[in-house]
């Protein structure tokens, strides 16, 4: 009897323990943004636009796609694409006109969470502007960061995927491509080519970039951020077209965060071209998020969102452009 009664609690005992380790959690955002970085007026890097200048000075710019990484001084920094703000008539005409080069803001505190203050990050000069990554195509797009090798390794678009490498955050040595795809000759509706937005996660000792295209996400693989696979389609998209893609490996599953743009946009406002909806979605394959909906956990509000832990392990999200022209931060709980 007492050997059955012991079988019993040890059953119940693994399955509790199978129950915990199963449950799928979803993220929750506070909805408290902080406006922690606004770009400060700045001189075009160039070259010349059809709307900007080389040389002359703008008061507004308008960041996009960005990346937090913290340095070996102990000190967070923030990267991302930026231009002079552009009021042409359409508004579209110009609003991703002279993407060239990427913001650089830093904190002056030794902690993320001291660093969420209203206009915190201050602007450092730009970085790989075209005058610094010669034969490259113009645009420099969604930089995202990861440390490797002694070296922090960027990887930017659009297509073709490049990288760069500094070993301070500071001086920046352009690496050449890393793979292209066709640039959509012929499709004007793609206009950043087939492969934009990168971002990367290194789980178990493999690199895995995240990537947009027409209608989908895509994924190649590497050991070293090098020699990279052919790539596989991980999500395929009717409803909408995928944005600002962000891939976490979280309590045993992973997750994709995924910024949607609909077309609508009645071009009275340059925010309407930032939409703010992200989608979640959860998978126990890196490979498979399914189609549209399928896989979706929630839908938070965030433009070009990053995703990621401050020292003390709080989790955050970042949205740009909305609701402030600017980088804003809000706190992730997952339930």
């Amino acid at each position: 009897m007492k050997n059955i009664l012991y079988i019993v609690i040890l059953l119940l005992f693994i399955q509790c323990k199978s129950d915990s380790k199963d449950k799928l959690l979803v993220p929750k955002q506070e909805n408290k943004f902080v406006w922690i970085y606004k770009p400060a007026g700045d001189y075009f890097f160039g070259p010349d636009t059809e709307f900007l200048k080389e040389g002359q000075w703008y008061d507004e710019w308008v960041p996009n796609d960005h990346t937090f990484v913290k340095g070996e001084d102990g000190k967070w920094h923030i990267f991302g694409i930026t231009h002079p703000l552009v009021m042409s008539d359409p508004l579209s005409k110009g609003i991703h006109d002279g993407e060239y080069a990427s913001f650089h803001a830093i904190s002056s505190k030794n902690s993320f969470k001291e660093s969420v203050e209203e206009y915190h990050y201050k602007d450092l000069p730009k970085i790989l502007s075209p005058q610094e990554r010669p034969g490259e195509i113009l645009a420099n797009h969604a930089p995202y960061i990861i440390k490797n090798d002694g070296f922090f390794q960027m990887v930017y678009g659009h297509s073709p995927i490049r990288l760069a490498v500094s070993s301070d955050l500071m001086n920046w040595k352009p690496k050449g491509n890393l793979f292209s795809l066709e640039d959509g000759k012929g499709d004007e509706k793609k206009l950043f080519g087939d492969a934009r937005d990168p971002n990367l996660l290194y789980h178990e000792g493999t690199y895995y970039i995240v990537y947009c295209s027409t209608k989908s996400v895509r994924m190649r693989i590497s050991k070293n951020l090098k020699a990279w696979s052919e790539e596989k389609i991980i999500l395929r998209t009717e409803s909408y077209d995928p944005e600002s893609p962000s891939l976490i490996f979280y309590n045993n599953t992973f997750y994709l965060f995924v910024c949607s743009w609909d077309g609508i946009w009645d071009q009275k406002e340059i925010v309407g071209a930032y939409q703010h909806k992200t989608y979640v979605l959860q998978s126990d394959d890196i490979l498979d998020f399914g189609k549209d909906h399928e896989k979706e956990v929630t839908v938070l509000n965030a433009h070009a969102p990053e995703i990621f832990q401050d020292e003390e392990g709080q989790w955050y999200i970042s949205s740009v452009e909305w609701p402030n022209r600017g980088v804003s931060v809000d706190k992730l709980w997952w339930e």
